[in-house]
């Protein structure tokens, strides 16, 4: 009679802890599961019902643990690998939530609700790599990888390794501090930075980098700086000059003497150039960026033809 009275009490228990669920006091319909559970622990459904209402109190790692009990005590019933799933999808362990629905499957083929859940997870697992492999782009930014060519003409050039060296470290620096701050905010300041000569630059008169926030609002404009910026390389002792300028500031076609737009195949993409300038070499690049998986990221540097896309005329006498 007493053990038909506890099997009674504990139905009971049960019961009014699902009312609660169902009106979505899961508090309270987790406490009325523990009662349930004291009682009879070693029944899988209390297990389960108890995991749907701390997943639901967002309290996954209760959640997860009377999943697996679930499981546990009952290792061939869909319903406990299905609790499970659902623990690890919002702890966003998508491949292991996966594996475990695929479980489920397993014993209830026809469930067209699980089936909807690896589905669903194929494509959040395949999301969440490929945001994971955006922000490792994001943060690994790497632009010598891209400049092996500029690497082996410099060498070329230069042919003293300090020298070129130097160079070539400044130019990429230069790209990777632009390809952060694009990264960071969505843009760059359009500036020409200077490679100084340690020895002969007075650093009291000259500053490494120049702003040129007005130099592409008209012909004038661009003219003008373009022959201060000239003036400045002589003057400073500069080794090299890397121009750095958003798409959006480039105004008027004058600047690619009417050929640009013609030849022009980036249109679409946001971005910003790179200018690269020295006595023995003048490279041009375009940084595409896109949003991907909500992030703003920069695409790999496009080698554009100088003497059709130059933002800025030459800046150094030429060694050639």
């Amino acid at each position: 009679m007493a053990e038909s009275q506890e099997k009674s009490d504990e139905v009971s228990l049960k019961d009014q802890g699902n009312e609660f669920f169902k009106s979505g006091n899961y508090l309270k319909a987790a406490a009325l599961y523990t009662q349930a559970i004291k009682q009879d622990p070693s029944n899988p459904t209390l297990y389960s019902n108890r995991a749907a209402a701390f997943l639901h109190l967002v309290k996954l790692n209760k959640a997860l643990t009377d999943a697996e009990t679930t499981v546990n005590l009952k290792p061939d019933w869909e319903k406990g690998y299905f609790r499970k799933g659902c623990v690890l999808e919002a702890m966003e362990r998508y491949d292991d939530a996966l594996a475990t629905f695929q479980i489920a499957l397993k014993y209830n083929p026809q469930s067209s609700e699980v089936s909807k859940k690896i589905k669903r997870l194929m494509q959040l697992s395949k999301d969440k790599k490929r945001a994971q492999e955006v922000e490792n782009m994001r943060s690994n930014v790497d632009m010598a990888k891209h400049l092996d060519t500029v690497k082996f003409e410099l060498s070329e050039k230069y042919g003293r390794e300090e020298c070129w060296k130097d160079i070539f470290s400044f130019l990429v620096e230069t790209m990777e501090t632009a390809v952060k701050s694009w990264h960071e905010t969505s843009k760059v300041d359009p500036r020409v930075h200077f490679l100084l000569d340690k020895e002969k630059t007075d650093t009291e008169k000259y500053a490494p980098a120049v702003n040129i926030d007005k130099a592409f609002e008209s012909p004038h404009t661009h003219s003008s700086c373009v022959s201060f910026l000239r003036q400045y390389a002589q003057d400073s002792f500069s080794q090299a000059a890397c121009l750095v300028a958003p798409k959006s500031i480039i105004s008027y076609p004058q600047v690619w003497k009417g050929q640009g737009s013609r030849k022009w195949k980036h249109g679409q993409h946001d971005g910003f150039f790179i200018q690269f300038e020295s006595p023995s070499l003048r490279r041009l690049w375009f940084v595409p960026s896109s949003t991907e998986k909500g992030q703003i990221l920069c695409r790999d540097p496009v080698g554009l033809d100088i003497s059709v896309h130059e933002i800025l005329p030459l800046l150094f006498k030429h060694a050639e």
